[in-house]
């Protein structure tokens, strides 16, 4: 991985951390609590570990729905790519080799 790359993925890490501090804080004020630092710190702990998890179980239920619906998608889109097929009745020529025209 390129420094820049490396760079850009401290960034995104930082936006990240920083996006769930504030979330973090915001439940803490919107449960209008007023805790002593240590049992802040608990919480905060607290709110991320299950955040974390509802975030996991929400991944798996998309991955499982995906998949779900990937089949009729695939069967949808053979049909709309699949090249029209003749039913056999076609009137094609067969082609005539060189000793038959004699």
């Amino acid at each position: 991985m390129s420094p820049q790359e490396r760079q850009i993925m401290r960034e995104r890490e930082n936006l990240r951390r920083e996006r769930i501090r504030r979330e973090t804080e915001a439940a803490l004020h919107d449960s209008g609590l007023l805790l002593d630092p240590e049992r802040r710190d608990l919480f905060e702990s607290r709110y991320i570990q299950e955040r974390r998890k509802i975030e996991q179980g929400l991944r798996q239920q998309i991955q499982t729905e995906r998949q779900q619906q990937l089949p009729a998608l695939i069967q949808q889109l053979k049909k709309e790519f699949q090249p029209p097929q003749s039913n056999g009745t076609a009137t094609a020529k067969p082609t005539e080799s060189p000793k038959s025209r004699k």
